[in-house]
């Protein structure tokens, strides 16, 4: 069901239209706002386009390198249970 819910970001009020939890928006926007926050401090950029940029950017940069440890995590577990099936198989015939 879709539904408005308002959202603060960067001092910003937004109303967003979502079929997502009300709870599960808001966490969104905090974290948003929070990576926002961050770049503020960290940086001499005033422009709020700039600052949302680079926390896109972070944000962005976050989420391939958590792409990059599930990848590898998925191939180490698959490396694994290839292993253990060979072992298995060859106890099984022993």
């Amino acid at each position: 069901m879709r539904r408005s819910v308002a959202v603060t970001i960067a001092g910003q009020r937004y109303m967003l239209k979502s079929d997502a939890e009300v709870e599960y928006v808001n966490s969104i926007a905090a974290f948003v706002d929070q990576k926002i926050g961050e770049v503020q401090r960290s940086t001499r950029q005033v422009g709020t386009h700039q600052v949302a940029i680079l926390a896109a950017l972070q944000i962005a940069d976050d989420l391939f390198q958590e792409r990059r440890r599930r990848a590898e995590l998925r191939r180490k577990v698959r490396d694994r249970s290839r292993r253990m099936l060979a072992t298995i198989a060859r106890e099984v015939k022993a």
